[in-house]
């Protein structure tokens, strides 16, 4: 028969507590901040073509598209209340889409298209910011998501 010492026990034990609390803390605050993680969407060129569709009056999809050092369409305006997906795709490099008041985290990148679902509730301006380093001109990339108490205004 083996055996253990009881300092290992103490260590086994130990590490099976910590790590267990660390599942608990990531699965609590998934659930307490509603994170989601983007889909990944088939390839199409279609995707590359900025735009923003009407599917009804709280119903939207906007296909944005990345490149060196904007985001089109850069500004997009929504009523309250508005459901939207986002499908994201890049022209040339690795972009981020990052919309912090909505817990959005997406990668843009070439040859692929990622797409996530977020509800606009209250109006206001949401800033779409690029995370991820893109070129000499990276600070200076971001659109906006404005959205309003009336219908809606699409712009480019």
């Amino acid at each position: 028969m083996i055996k253990v010492d009881p300092t290992e026990k103490k260590i086994v034990f130990s590490t099976m507590l910590l790590m267990s609390v660390f599942v608990f803390s990531i699965l609590y605050a998934k659930e307490k901040y509603r994170s989601d993680v983007p889909e990944c969407v088939p390839y199409n060129a279609a995707y590359l073509q900025p735009k923003i569709d009407t599917l009804d009056d709280h119903l939207y999809r906007v296909f944005a598209v990345a490149s060196m050092w904007q985001f089109e369409p850069s500004d997009i305006k929504i009523p309250a209340g508005s459901e939207v997906d986002i499908y994201l795709s890049s022209k040339d490099v690795v972009h981020g889409f990052n919309i912090a008041e909505k817990n959005v985290n997406m990668m843009a990148v070439y040859g692929s298209i990622n797409k996530t679902t977020v509800k606009f509730d209250k109006p206001g301006v949401y800033t779409i910011t690029c995370h991820e380093y893109c070129g000499a001109g990276h600070q200076f990339m971001e659109g906006k998501i404005v959205v309003t108490a009336s219908s809606i205004t699409k712009t480019k």
